[in-house]
């Protein structure tokens, strides 16, 4: 199982699902705040609005992988970046790696172009109308592509994007996209580490009473294990998109 992981920390397209170990203690919930948190949405705009229809007026924050391999990422984007713009105490977008690859999309196509477009990207530049891009464009169609995707952009998304956290947290309730280091602190985790993940996340548990509230690898099924609560169920594949509420009692889980 870990090999699989690892794979997936590693960048590959790997999408196997993995299953959470068996809890070894118990996960300790102090939020100073409660709060609802969204695994990947993955360019799912139907569930995501069930969600949102769901969660309302309360604290929300959505773990990273808006967008990418779901067919309606134009339309995520804009619903988030509107919400989180009118309520921006109240909503809180993280970055993950497919926004990353995004950003790197536009400001390298050329070199990196090639690698977003294989992770889910053609599907998001479709959802934007440029449907038109080849399965492997050579320099010169990636540099036009990424040019007619800036145009695409609705003024200012652009540096909402650039601009989204890589973590949040609120009493030992740590959010991130893809995990940690289980042997350093919170504030001292890589970015890379936070939105791509560590090969010992899954295998080593913390030694102290952080928890991590967590998307990125697809998960058989949500669940809350030594201080991690996964939340990426594949909402892409059709398995719906998993959101977690927590507050002191615990964390209740709800699938849409």
């Amino acid at each position: 199982m870990f090999g699989k992981i690892r794979s997936i920390f590693g960048g590959s397209a790997n999408e196997k699902r993995v299953q959470l170990p068996r809890p070894t203690r118990e996960t300790i919930f102090a939020p100073q705040q409660n709060f609802w948190a969204i695994g990947d949405i993955h360019g799912c705009n139907d569930n995501l609005g069930r969600a949102l229809e769901h969660i309302k007026d309360q604290f929300v924050v959505t773990l990273g992988d808006m967008v990418d391999r779901g067919p309606h990422s134009a339309d995520v984007l804009t619903r988030l970046w509107r919400l989180q713009t009118e309520n921006p105490s109240q909503v809180v977008c993280l970055m993950g790696n497919h926004e990353q690859m995004l950003l790197e999309f536009i400001d390298d196509p050329a070199g990196l172009g090639a690698r977003w477009l294989g992770f889910g990207g053609r599907e998001t530049l479709e959802s934007f109308g440029i449907s038109d891009a080849s399965k492997r464009p050579d320099a010169e169609e990636a540099l036009e592509l990424a040019d007619r995707f800036e145009d695409a952009l609705p003024d200012g998304m652009q540096s909402w994007l650039r601009n989204l956290p890589i973590s949040w947290s609120t009493g030992n309730i740590w959010c991130v996209h893809a995990g940690m280091n289980p042997k350093r602190e919170p504030e001292k985790q890589s970015e890379r580490t936070l939105l791509w993940g560590h090969p010992e996340f899954y295998s080593a548990s913390r030694d102290d009473d952080i928890c991590v509230v967590h998307g990125h690898t697809i998960m058989e099924k949500a669940g809350i294990s030594d201080g991690r609560i996964a939340l990426d169920t594949g909402a892409y594949q059709g398995r719906g998109l998993t959101a977690g509420h927590i507050t002191t009692a615990g964390c209740t889980l709800r699938t849409f």
